[in-house]
């Protein structure tokens, strides 16, 4: 029997602005209606607009048990930290939630690690490896790339062929650089080597910035530990969902 194909579920064209007015919502700054009537004017019809609102609804609206806690912290940042950066805190919660958006990411990262570009068809031929040579596979990276251009963390150029990277996105606080490592390892599922962490591919749009181990350290969720060769790991203290 063949094994069936991961779950894309990232399947829709996300702008910055919809998961912003999601944020305001969920954190009580916004009524339900006018992301509503946001989306409405988007979209051509209410369909589009369902699908729209369920990828919405499981970053920020109504997430899954195990990271409404990841979302809870999220929005408390969102609320409270001047200049909250939403298209950081959605990345967060994207791979958190959805495996297909994190490998798009982590796909990205390492292709660009070096020259800071790639192709399009370079991502579409690796995800395919990965999900299948199907149609669904190649539209919906598509849409996890078009989001990530939107929220100004990837550059595409006019034709739509060539990736390129941005300088990275310097996080405003301490807050968010403790969530987003957090975030990165609920999608791993395991600790991470404190360099590890800072330099995974999917964080590619990331600088997390300097002294990290001591700024993780503070964390009421987050444990860092040496190992038996000194090395410094970071771990969750618990799932952030229950």
């Amino acid at each position: 029997m063949q094994p069936k194909a991961p779950q894309i579920g990232f399947d829709r064209f996300i702008r910055l602005d919809w998961a912003a007015a999601a944020l305001r919502v969920r954190s009580g700054a916004a009524d339900i209606g006018e992301l509503d009537q946001i989306l409405t004017e988007a979209h051509a019809g209410p369909e589009a607009k369902k699908k729209t609102r369920t990828v919405l609804n499981r970053l920020w609206l109504e997430p899954r048990e195990e990271v409404v806690g990841l979302a809870d912290r999220g929005v408390d940042i969102f609320a409270s930290v001047s200049n909250a950066q939403v298209e950081v805190l959605t990345w967060g919660m994207a791979i958190a939630v959805y495996p297909f958006f994190a490998k798009v990411a982590e796909i990205v990262g390492r292709l660009t690690s070096i020259q800071g570009d790639c192709t399009t068809t370079e991502v579409h031929r690796r995800m395919a490896e990965i999900y299948g040579e199907r149609e669904g596979t190649r539209r919906m990276t598509n849409m996890v790339l078009q989001s990530q251009v939107d929220w100004s963390l990837l550059n595409k150029s006019a034709n739509g062929k060539t990736l390129t990277r941005k300088p990275s996105m310097a996080l405003q606080s301490p807050e968010t650089v403790q969530w987003l490592s957090a975030a990165l390892l609920m999608h791993v599922g395991h600790p991470l080597g404190l360099d590890g962490l800072a330099g995974q591919p999917t964080m590619f749009p990331f600088s997390l910035g300097d002294n990290l181990g001591y700024l993780l350290s503070s964390s009421d969720v987050l444990e860092v530990r040496a190992d038996s060769a000194g090395t410094r790991i970071v771990g969750l203290k618990d799932r952030l969902g229950a």
